[in-house]
Parts: structure tokens; sequence; C-alpha cells
């Protein structure tokens, strides 16, 4: 309707607009520093690996092969990990000490990587010791995740993830997720709007880096524009380091 307040009556699309605003803020100094880390990644010829579990795999989908997105993010994932194959199941798996190295041991990371790891909670031995192993075989960890939700969330792995990142994007996402009614919060998760938000960010961040250093770092474009056809020269820059583009 012409002239129509976009805003629901309840304020609730206001609460997440003002969550926002608070997300950028706090991370604005966080999502500079890993868009140059991404730049100098690819300036280097590595790779940035994607990780998580979940629904936090709504976030590594967003990462890859997308409109706008880098070209060179390789998705690390598991089907024991995809709630699609079994929800109770994919619960399970993240909680199972072990399945990192298993998953990993498939994934050429090493020195000059870049691993983002999205967990909300940022507790359990997946994304923890996905972390620590990463970290060993001389990557750089970008944690994306809440320290609220993580401080107030059981320990499952003996340390949180934001404790083992060299960077953390903070999505602020309170224990719990659901965040509306104010009152008594059973609705309206902020995980997956958060995750794609700093995300963004951060590849706002890295573009800016690299016009100012007079680099143009690949990026991915429509397939549905004229721009598309682009797409075919980054593939065959990638696709033996990065097999899922096949």
């Amino acid at each position: 309707m012409t002239g129509a307040d976009p805003s629901p009556g309840d304020g609730s699309g206001a609460m997440m607009r003002d969550f926002l605003h608070a997300v950028e803020a706090a991370n604005a100094s966080a999502a500079s520093a890993v868009g140059s880390l991404i730049v100098r990644c690819w300036s280097a010829d590595h790779l940035v690996y994607a990780a998580g579990a979940g629904h936090s795999l709504a976030a590594v989908n967003e990462t890859f092969f997308r409109a706008g997105g880098l070209a060179f993010v390789r998705p690390v994932h598991d089907p024991r990990l995809f709630p699609l194959n079994g929800a109770r199941a994919s619960t399970t798996a993240e909680r199972e000490s072990g399945l990192a190295a298993d998953v990993l041991s498939r994934y050429a990371v090493g020195a000059g990587d870049v691993v983002v790891i999205f967990s909300n909670s940022g507790i359990n031995p997946y994304p923890v010791e996905l972390a620590q192993l990463s970290s060993e075989a001389g990557a750089t960890v970008v944690a994306v995740t809440s320290t609220a939700a993580s401080s107030a969330a059981p320990l499952r792995a003996g340390r949180r993830l934001y404790e083992l990142a060299d960077r953390t994007l903070d999505t602020l996402v309170p224990p719990g997720d659901a965040a509306w009614p104010p009152d008594g919060a059973a609705t309206a998760p902020l995980s997956s709007l958060a995750n794609v938000f700093v995300w963004n960010l951060v590849l706002a961040a890295a573009h800016v880096e690299a016009v100012e250093r007079g680099l143009e770092i690949p990026m991915w474009r429509s397939a549905n524009t004229a721009e598309g056809e682009s797409n075919e020269s980054v593939m065959d820059t990638y696709h033996s380091r990065i097999p899922e583009l096949d």
C-alpha cells in the first residue's frame, strides 16, 4: 500500500534494525581487520575456508559461489552436520569429539589460509576442535559467534571458540537466539540475520581495501546477468583447489 508504514505494528522490525545497527558498531574495527586479512590471503594465493554446523551452515552457504561473494572460498562441510539430513543426528554430530579432525582431513588447510568458523554458541566440540586444528595447521582463524551466548552456554569442549580465534566477529545474539517479544523472547531468532550481515561487512571492507591498493579481488557475478559470463574464467582458476565448484 502506498505510503504505508513498512514496520510491523508490534515493533519487531524496529528491534531487528536496531540490533543490526548495534552489530555494525560493535564490529567496525573487526570487520575492517578481517577484510584486510582476506585481501592478504588472496594476494598470497591462499584460500578462505568457511565452516559451521547446524543452522550455521546457512552462513557457510552464503560465503560460497554467491553473486557478489569471494571466488576463493571453499566450504568445509559434512552431511552429518546438516539438519536436513536429520535434525537430532546433526545436533549429536557437532557434539562429537573427533569429528572435526575427520572432516578437516579432507581439506588442505595450511599456513596462509583463513578459516572462518560460524557458530552462534561456539561451545561444541566440532567448532572448537576445528579452530584448534586449523590454528595448529598454521591458518588464521576467524570466529563469527556471539560472545554473550557463548559465555552463557554450557562448556562442552573445554574452551570457547572466541577464545581460540585470531579474530572474532561478535554477532551480539542473545542467549537462546530468539529475540521477540522483549518481555519473553519466543521467536525471531537473530543468528542467521547477524551472520549474513557481518559477512557482508567483511566483504565490503575487503573490497575497499583492494581498491585502495589498486587490486581487483575475484568476485562471483550473477549468472543471470551479462557479467556472469566472467564466472567461467574464475572457475578455471579455482576449480582444482575448490572441487565443490565442479
